[in-house]
């Protein structure tokens, strides 16, 4: 009997670096930063202000080009690669929420009709469904990033980059938009690299939470989350095992940090 061949990575960065010009100086953000991501897998990255985290996503979206190394993404054959979610969700503002959800959908050529039918029907799971025909700055923050949370899973791309998409929120809202990001996670399995300054949702939402070191940014450790799904802030934070994790995440960033903020 044959042996299962091995799913290959979902996303892979070799060594993938990023230099920018500051007159005629040079200023690494990236420096042979690597890693791969499982597909279906939840992988967190945190790190210190203006380490290159989210030059990395960029990079991986192709919304910024590479000065050296290279970057594989699985499911090449889909019209999005990548779907991407921004801090301030990104959403148009003179489009209805319907119509930014479909955005994707229709830069991809899918027909009127059958963009309609999948933003609604994404729009009911993020309980957005009677707010379609309005507009963002209708909504509340939280639900302006629900829409632009649905409007990534909407285009059935296998991977998606968040750059800390609840990270503008207030703390209730924060904590149930992690929850609700959570449960639309396990039942779609998407490859979803997040970046959070927030350790403990990096805990809560990554299987691996992934350390990155000042700029030049490169990846300073690589962390196995050890909680069973599903999980919670308010169940695991009383945990021993949550407490080390954090303070090891905590000193690996602190020096960094420190020294972000001196630079500031």
């Amino acid at each position: 009997m044959s042996t299962p061949t091995a799913a290959p990575p979902a996303v892979v960065a070799d060594t993938v670096s990023k230099v920018f010009f500051s007159g005629s100086t040079p200023v690494w953000a990236l420096e042979d930063f690597s890693l791969q991501l499982e597909d279906g897998s939840f992988t967190c990255i945190v790190g210190p202000s203006g380490c290159g985290k989210s030059t990395f996503l960029r990079i991986l979206g192709g919304l910024e080009e590479r000065t050296d190394g290279a970057v594989t993404i699985s499911a090449v054959d889909h019209p999005i690669p990548a779907a991407y979610v921004f801090q301030e969700h990104g959403l148009f503002p003179w489009m209805s929420v319907e119509d930014n959800v479909a955005f994707g959908l229709r830069m991809t050529g899918v027909g009127a009709a059958e963009r309609r039918s999948t933003a609604r029907a994404w729009l009911s799971r993020v309980r957005l469904d009677e707010f379609a025909r309005a507009y963002p700055h209708q909504l509340s923050g939280g639900m302006r990033q629900r829409v632009a949370i649905a409007r990534a899973f909407a285009t059935g791309s296998p991977v998606l980059l968040m750059d800390e998409p609840l990270g503008a929120l207030d703390a209730q809202t924060r904590m149930l938009m992690q929850e609700e990001l959570t449960s639309l996670w396990e039942a779609e399995r998407k490859t979803v690299l997040m970046v959070t300054h927030d350790i403990d949702e990096a805990i809560v939402l990554g299987d691996r939470v992934l350390v990155m070191s000042g700029r030049p940014g490169t990846l300073r450790d690589d962390i196995t989350v050890p909680f069973e799904r599903p999980r919670r802030l308010t169940e695991i934070e009383r945990d021993p095992a949550f407490t080390a994790l954090r303070s090891r995440i905590w000193d690996l960033l602190r020096e960094d940090a420190q020294h972000a903020e001196e630079e500031a």
